[in-house]
């Protein structure tokens, strides 16, 4: 079920039965809202290459990469400028076909014919021999839906993968990742050489498609010409120099309140839910997507849940479902719950919302 058909059955059942646990909810931006800083309201001029070496120097990356780092409007912009270039090169570009259908959208408006490689419920990596064209593989630190970060066999595997082949390199988009430095994941893969990792404050700062940072590799010089023919406004530039310097901490913020979330997801969860949670995405900072091996049919059928469906993000043969906890529930007050549990979970988790006086306009 694509996302807009998957949105509609919500609302619809949502709406035909209010004791649905609302584990459904994408929209951050809107469940965050208050964390969101304002835009500054100071109109003076900001230089990109400046913005280049605060990004650096607030994720701990070398100054003597600023040449490299390219200032962008963030990761979809930034895709949208490297993909014309790997059709261009005619590249081997391999995609996460479970993770975000934007990308796909983006690969295939350049030109590209991406082929995918599964990621739930594991990354399993592609296995076709390389070739003499150039080959990137995309992927996301933390990963999402997975709901966490890479392993370090997961992350041992894609530098063996690389390795394999002088044209084998990796776009890292990273903007899920609201640490600073980045993952030590992450950085191990940059040590290659052979990465080039895309960043924004999307997640971090809640503001999209402002501003953001492509950091190229040695391979990639030919792409800085593009980004640099192509800048944010300088209102956008104002605005990232706002948040990296006045905001520094509402990554950290955000983090914290998804956390909080999280948790009183988990409290509202049954028993047999919330053990099929991995303890890995339980912990990871900033998570709100929790996948389990249970189909949302299951989910809504017999334990009173509104998940997604895989198929939300994209093709995908797993079978399980994913949980989110960024509904109005479980906000800053949404007033107490009790978790349900065993076979009964659905009808207990009703007499829980009644019992806590819980409006329905919380759910729904």
């Amino acid at each position: 079920m694509r996302f807009d058909a998957f949105q509609d059955f919500r609302r619809r059942q949502l709406a035909s039965d209010p004791s649905l646990v609302d584990a459904a909810e994408t929209n951050v931006y809107r469940a965050l809202a208050p964390l969101r800083p304002d835009p500054p309201a100071d109109p003076g001029t900001v230089h990109r290459c400046d913005l280049a070496r605060a990004w650096l120097q607030r994720y701990e990356l070398p100054p003597e990469w600023s040449g490299r780092a390219m200032v962008s409007r963030g990761v979809r912009h930034g895709l949208g400028t490297v993909f014309p270039w790997l059709h261009a090169v005619r590249a081997r570009v391999w995609l996460p076909g479970d993770v975000y259908p934007v990308y796909a959208e983006l690969a295939r408006a350049a030109g590209l014919a991406p082929a995918t490689y599964p990621t739930l419920p594991a990354p399993v990596l592609p296995a076709a021999p390389a070739d003499d064209r150039p080959e990137y593989l995309l992927l996301a630190n933390p990963s999402k839906p997975l709901g966490r970060y890479l392993s370090d066999a997961e992350c041992a595997a894609l530098v063996a993968w690389v390795q394999e082949s002088p044209h084998r390199h990796l776009l890292i988009d990273s903007v899920y990742d609201l640490g600073a430095p980045f993952a030590a994941g992450t950085r191990r893969l940059l040590s290659t050489g052979r990465a080039v990792l895309l960043h924004s404050v999307t997640k971090g700062w809640l503001w999209p498609r402002s501003f953001g940072v492509v950091l190229l590799g040695a391979a990639q010089a030919d792409l800085a010409g593009a980004f640099r023919a192509d800048p944010p406004t300088p209102e956008q530039l104002r605005l990232a120099e706002s948040l990296l310097t006045e905001h520094g901490d509402v990554p950290r913020q955000v983090a914290d309140a998804l956390a909080a979330r999280a948790e009183r997801l988990f409290d509202r969860l049954p028993a047999e839910v919330l053990g099929a949670v991995a303890p890995a995405g339980r912990t990871c900072p900033g998570n709100y997507f929790f996948p389990v091996d249970i189909p949302a049919r299951t989910l809504r059928q017999e334990y009173g849940v509104l998940a997604l469906p895989v198929g939300v993000f994209g093709e995908s043969a797993w079978t399980g479902s994913v949980l989110t906890s960024l509904a109005d529930a479980f906000g800053p007050d949404p007033g107490p719950a009790r978790r349900p549990g065993g076979a009964g979970g659905r009808a207990a988790g009703a007499v829980a919302d009644r019992q806590a006086g819980q409006p329905e306009s919380a759910i729904t």
